[in-house]
């Protein structure tokens, strides 16, 4: 955590190279939260590139405090999927070519996964905003319960209960699709 401490130092300096090396270690990520909330794959690689945009120009606002540089970047990708939802206010179509399964191995098993994938972005779709968001933060995104917490601007105990409600009710839509 040091070291990412004293890149952003760098880019907020404006480094060009410590910004590039930000942009390279975390546009993945965010994109990968950004393709499962909008369910689009080019309105996610756009909303993507605003993030850091907006990034870039506040990022000699961002004050350290032992979190996560990629926690603040989650928030400023929450709040520009938040943006894009107001200004398209219809609900987009489910495209999951943003969100990849991995490609190397048996034919069979990869299409397997595929197809299981498919099925449980399907599912998603009909939780609530909440539920999907909590969702695409623990597991897509892959981080701990207080970075959620911090994106989400909610407490650790909220955050678990609702992740538990959102994983019971993705259960409950798998079980009724399967039937």
């Amino acid at each position: 955590m040091h070291d990412e401490e004293s890149l952003v130092r760098r880019a907020q300096d404006r480094d060009p190279e410590a910004l590039d090396q930000l942009y390279e270690a975390h546009f993945e990520k965010v994109y990968r939260y950004v393709a499962m909330r909008l369910g689009n794959e080019m309105e996610a690689e756009d909303v993507t590139q605003e993030v850091f945009l907006k990034a870039l120009g506040s990022i000699s606002s961002f004050q350290w405090k032992g979190v996560p540089f990629l926690a603040w970047l989650y928030r400023i990708a929450r709040n520009q999927v938040i943006d894009h939802y107001r200004k398209r206010p219809k609900t987009p179509p489910v495209s999951i070519n943003g969100l990849q399964v991995p490609e190397e191995g048996d034919p069979v098993e990869i299409a397997e996964q595929k197809s299981e994938f498919e099925r449980i972005m399907r599912a998603a779709r009909k939780l609530t905003e909440a539920q999907q968001e909590v969702i695409a933060l623990r597991f897509v995104s892959e981080l701990s319960i207080a970075e959620t917490a911090q994106v989400m601007e909610r407490s650790e105990g909220a955050v678990k209960a609702l992740q538990h409600s959102a994983l019971i009710a993705l259960r409950r839509v798998i079980a009724v699709s399967e039937t």
